[in-house]
């Protein structure tokens, strides 16, 4: 008996976050996309170091507001755009960063 209502209260738990509506997976999904156009920059040469190290500091700033956003266990439909909008100007970033006329030698 007792190992059921220990599983019982195991399943409530381990559903709360889903009950709470704090996940973001689109922008999971986003920032590690993001962050493997950052890395394949600098792999190419198309970043330098400066460049990577502006963009990583982005990567950063969206994640400090994400987890922000998560910190009273719900994302509001406003935070969710919010943090929407921050990645779209990080992706522009990226962009912009990757193909001006600096290069790594």
């Amino acid at each position: 008996m007792k190992k059921s209502m220990a599983f019982a209260v195991l399943a409530i738990l381990g559903s709360a976050p889903i009950l709470a509506n704090d996940s973001t997976p689109n922008l999971d999904k986003r920032e590690a996309h993001q962050h493997a156009r950052v890395h394949q920059g600098v792999e190419s040469g198309s970043l330098t170091k400066p460049e990577a190290r502006r963009l990583r500091e982005g990567e950063a700033r969206l994640k400090y507001n994400e987890a922000k956003a998560k910190a009273d266990g719900t994302v509001t439909s406003e935070e969710r755009a919010k943090l929407q909008r921050e990645a779209d100007r990080e992706s522009e970033r990226i962009y912009r960063q990757k193909h001006d006329a600096q290069t790594r030698n």
